[in-house]
């Protein structure tokens, strides 16, 4: 079996391809089109005018499921760990797992409010995404020194410092965090249990 495809190490892949082919499909075609200046331009700028704005919009908003999903695996896989050998404070991962969610819906709002149609709604949306963002890469950096050595090794955890430098390196940086994830999800899997709680009184299955 391939190492990307041990337990949910796929996950983190995946949305890190993704939400860089985000970032360089749409300033490529910003590009292109002649819409932006190709010397690092916002980010916010490559997605504002169509068409690059709806392939933009629509991975983006992929990008942000991605991640919340991400977010969750992680936030259950500590919760298990922690059980076995308690070493976090469970509000702590409660806490981190809040933070990325906002920083996901965020994103949502860059996505989905250009900065030339709606600025202000816009910029609340990017101020809640790096913030909240920047805060989650810090909980959880606190969170894996303080689970070595019981599951993984100090390796990996010390590159989202580089994220104050710009806007790009904020965003790509706050991607390739979740590359860390991969070791630790390889040995978590995840599965769905549907459970009818009540039957219908009237007995409609049987009409079925």
């Amino acid at each position: 079996m391939w190492w990307f495809m041990i337990g949910t190490s796929y996950l983190p892949i995946v949305l890190v391809i993704w939400s860089c082919a985000a970032f360089v499909i749409s300033f490529s075609i910003a590009v292109l089109t002649r819409h932006v200046d190709p010397l690092v331009p916002f980010i916010s700028d490559t997605g504002t005018l169509p068409p690059e704005r709806c392939i933009f919009g629509l991975m983006i908003n992929i990008s942000a499921f991605l991640g919340v999903v991400a977010m969750y695996v992680r936030y259950k896989l500590l919760k298990t760990l922690n059980k076995r050998k308690p070493s976090i404070n469970p509000q702590l991962n409660i806490a981190a797992l809040a933070c990325g969610a906002l920083g996901c819906f965020g994103m949502c709002i860059v996505a989905n409010f250009q900065e030339t149609a709606l600025a202000p709604v816009h910029d609340v949306g990017a101020l809640l995404s790096f913030v909240m963002g920047t805060v989650y890469l810090v909980l959880q950096t606190c969170i894996s020194f303080k689970m070595m050595p019981y599951y993984h090794s100090r390796l990996g955890y010390g590159y989202h410092a580089a994220s104050a430098v710009c806007e790009w390196l904020v965003a790509f940086s706050f991607n390739f965090f979740f590359l860390t994830y991969i070791r630790d999800f390889q040995g978590f899997t995840i599965n769905v249990k549907a459970e009818l709680l009540q039957e219908p009184s009237d007995g409609s299955y049987n009409r079925l």
